[in-house]
């Protein structure tokens, strides 16, 4: 086997791990506005704006530095990139704040993550593609610990009506990042992965910073401190830096793996949110993530470099 596979594939595990890592910690940051002490708590599309604005002077030089020595855009690649960026960290993102208004951060990240399912079986149906048995195994150990998890924090709500409201947000939510995964990977192959994510996230802040005009006063913008520092931190650390490295992970393995290997995530905001939310911890969640990790440590395990794409050097 030789080296240059091995090192692509494990580069792009351990990217998708730190990835995930990121990514988990946003709902915290968005539960730590949200608790800010105000008369008028923050919203979700001015948390968004917020997120996105902080964010946006990196992916603009990012988008400017990857297309200054390149041929311009073919029109079928705009189209195809603004459909993405709205799908993924506008659609999706905006559906998961919402969310997170009705829900806790841990079952939040339980419903968000079964946007892998939902991406292999867009590549199956869609994409011509075909799920080896080593995804599936990972993926029904996965889920059976995100399904563990989940009916046990149903079972305790107070409020049946709320979580099943925030739940159907989430899960909107994660149709909308199950088609962008699928979506991105043969974007990133035909763009480039630093090309693509600046431009995807460029259309997807201009789209939340126009539903942020049309729908809240400007005066919305003036938040205590703590709220700014919490989307900054969203920015930086859950937003820029795990959009990069999934973006590269998508290129050198793939988005069906890259998405499985995000299954941490869900065991990540669980110890997140009990360590920083004061929300509780069972058996039942231990239980759960034990089964994710074991879906993740089979998906990690070396695979068939047929598997692997031709063009995998690093886009990054």
């Amino acid at each position: 086997m030789p080296w240059k596979h091995w090192s692509a594939e494990r580069l792009g595990l351990l990217l998708a791990v730190l990835a995930a890592l990121g990514f988990s910690f946003k709902a915290i940051f968005v539960k730590l506005a949200y608790a800010v002490p105000q008369a008028t708590p923050v919203d979700s599309v001015t948390l968004l704006c917020l997120r996105m604005a902080f964010s946006v002077p990196v992916f603009a030089w990012v988008g400017w530095r990857a297309n200054r020595d390149l041929a311009p855009l073919a029109r079928r690649d705009w189209l195809l990139v603004i459909a993405l960026g709205l799908l993924g960290y506008y659609g999706a993102s905006i559906l998961d704040f919402i969310g997170l208004q009705y829900i806790t951060a841990s079952l939040e990240r339980l419903i968000l993550f079964t946007y892998p399912t939902l991406t292999i079986l867009i590549g199956v149906l869609f994409m011509g593609k075909r799920a080896s048995r080593r995804e599936m195994g990972a993926l029904l150990l996965s889920y059976a610990g995100i399904g563990l998890a989940f009916a046990h924090d149903l079972h305790i709500a107070g409020d049946t009506r709320a979580v099943l409201v925030g739940a159907g947000f989430v899960l909107g939510s994660a149709v909308s990042y199950a088609f962008y995964q699928a979506g991105s990977e043969p974007a990133i192959r035909r763009l480039g992965a630093a090309r693509f994510t600046a431009l995807a996230m460029l259309v997807s802040t201009g789209a939340t910073l126009l539903h942020f005009m049309v729908s809240q006063p400007v005066a919305s913008l003036v938040q205590p401190a703590p709220v700014y520092l919490h989307a900054l931190g969203m920015a930086i650390f859950s937003t820029v830096l795990p959009v990069f490295m999934t973006s590269a992970a998508i290129r050198r393995i793939g988005a069906s793996k890259t998405a499985l290997v995000g299954t941490l995530g869900p065991v990540l905001t669980i110890f997140f949110g009990v360590w920083l939310l004061g929300e509780p911890l069972t058996l039942w969640q231990i239980g759960g993530a034990a089964l994710v990790l074991a879906g993740v440590m089979l998906i990690g395990r070396r695979s068939a470099p047929a598997h692997l794409p031709k063009a995998a050097k690093p886009a990054v």
